[in-house]
């Protein structure tokens, strides 16, 4: 496999990724993620986008009235959100799409929904303001990824790790979303933070217009 050197490149990877991805995820989902999917996804309301929704797990925790939009860069990533929404009986919106680009127009969404997905765009903080972007006034921005550690063991392990891992899978260790969430002028609701400080979850609230 080569290095990723531009968005072509990450989507050609999460590509080849895509077929054994929901099998690859099953120690982290019950060693380090906990509830987090349904504690991220019930707080959803109203029209919600869900950005880099991947093979689609997080579809089974979004509570009943939901309009749900899911956006990947990734073909094959999302075919797996489609088969799984089509064994649950949804009606979701699932198309392809840049986290740093969003085609949607400003205040258009309740609600935005972002899990385990920051750590692997190539400009978390851009894709932190469009999220924001496209967000209504008042609206929920639902974030949870794996997060810079808070031991200084950690953090030189996750620096060692991202050598490899930055230019051959474009995947981030030490990112903080909170910080590009909070220099976006959005108020942090609630907030959690576990597993030594590597998993982050918030939800955060857009300022109302005045």
């Amino acid at each position: 496999m080569g290095r990723i050197r531009n968005l072509d490149d990450l989507r050609r990877h999460w590509d080849r990724y895509s077929i054994g991805y929901d099998r690859s995820m099953v120690r982290s989902e019950r060693w380090l993620f906990a509830d987090t999917r349904s504690w991220i996804c019930g707080r959803a309301r109203g029209r919600t986008l869900e950005v880099a929704i991947g093979t689609g797990l997080n579809l089974e925790h979004y509570p009943e009235g939901v309009e749900l939009v899911g956006l990947d860069l990734s073909a094959g990533m999302l075919a797996g959100a489609k088969r799984r929404s089509g064994e649950l009986g949804l009606d979701a919106e699932l198309r392809t799409g840049d986290a740093q680009r969003l085609d949607f127009g400003d205040d258009s969404f309740d609600s935005v929904v972002c899990t385990f997905s920051l750590c692997a765009v190539p400009d978390d903080e851009k894709a932190v303001a469009e999220m924001v972007r496209v967000l209504r006034p008042g609206g929920r921005l639902l974030l949870a990824d794996h997060v810079i550690g808070a031991a200084w063991w950690l953090r030189s392990l996750q620096r060692v790790i991202e050598i490899g891992s930055v230019p051959m899978g474009g995947e981030h260790f030490r990112r903080r979303p909170l910080l590009h969430v909070e220099a976006a002028g959005l108020e942090i609701v609630e907030r959690d933070r576990f597993k030594a400080g590597l998993i982050e979850r918030l939800h955060a609230r857009k300022p109302e217009l005045p």
